[in-house]
């Protein structure tokens, strides 16, 4: 166990060196302050390869243990975009979209993903065992709930005794953390896709207000599949702004400890 656990406690010596790039600041604050929840758009399409290169951009972003618990559905086809928009209440983000992106939260990838993870890096010849370790050995742990999420009360006794004597991981320990788990990951993702449409000079709508259920069906998704949120994508009309962007005063958020 103790080579398992060196990924937590060590720094890790996998002969990888990659450089920071150059960045520009004002460009990443102008795309995120320009970012806006746009209800209305016109009728300018999105290029093709312009939306392929924000869902690329997306699936770039941070998720728990590069488990990738996420799925994005492009919904082009023309009867399924209308229906879809009506299951969004038919919302005008929705009506108006030239593109409509259902993201979803899979609670059920992970053994898949893991295996992929642990193949890809078996076959790099300096990668310490620890990282192999951690995948072998720690994510089974982590992750697996066992038949019917009966492990997971199990899980919550034996990590609750541990952590009273050292700091210790507490979940995720039943289904309810597994959601939990899985939109955190796909939330960030969404987050990406988002600002990469921004830097592209377009638009979106980050949608709850869904029949996740019919969502699902006309997705034919299943059961541990969950619907995050629809993001409708265009570009802004000009009623398509609500109003000035509010804001509460950052002391009830930002706090110096």
């Amino acid at each position: 166990m103790s080579t398992t656990t060196e990924i937590f406690t060590k720094v890790l010596d996998t002969g990888y060196v990659e450089p920071a790039i150059e960045t520009d600041a004002a460009a990443f604050e102008d795309v995120v302050r320009s970012r806006r929840t746009v209800r209305v758009f016109n009728d300018e399409t999105i290029p093709e390869d312009v939306m392929r290169r924000c869902l690329d951009l997306a699936l770039l972003a941070p998720n728990s243990s590069n488990l990738q618990p996420w799925e994005f559905y492009w919904v082009r086809d023309e009867p399924k975009k209308s229906t879809l928009a009506d299951f969004c209440l038919g919302q005008p983000a929705a009506k108006t979209a030239r593109e409509l992106v259902v993201c979803v939260a899979r609670l059920d990838t992970w053994k898949r993903n893991r295996t992929i993870m642990l193949e890809q890096l078996e076959s790099d010849q300096v990668m310490p065992a620890a990282a192999i370790s951690y995948y072998r050995k720690l994510v089974p742990l982590a992750y697996g709930q066992g038949p019917f999420y009966l492990l997971g009360p199990v899980k919550k006794v034996l990590v609750a005794l541990a952590g009273l004597f050292k700091p210790t991981p507490r979940g995720p320990a039943s289904y309810a953390d597994m959601r939990v788990w899985a939109h955190k990951s796909t939330a960030l993702a969404c987050e990406n896709l988002m600002l990469a449409l921004r830097a592209y000079g377009f638009d979106s709508c980050p949608m709850e207000g869904i029949d996740e259920s019919r969502v699902k069906q006309l997705l034919n998704l299943p059961r541990r599949a969950e619907v995050c949120m629809v993001i409708s994508a265009g570009k802004r009309a000009p009623n398509g702004v609500y109003g000035k962007q509010l804001r509460f005063d950052k002391s009830m958020f930002v706090f110096e400890v």
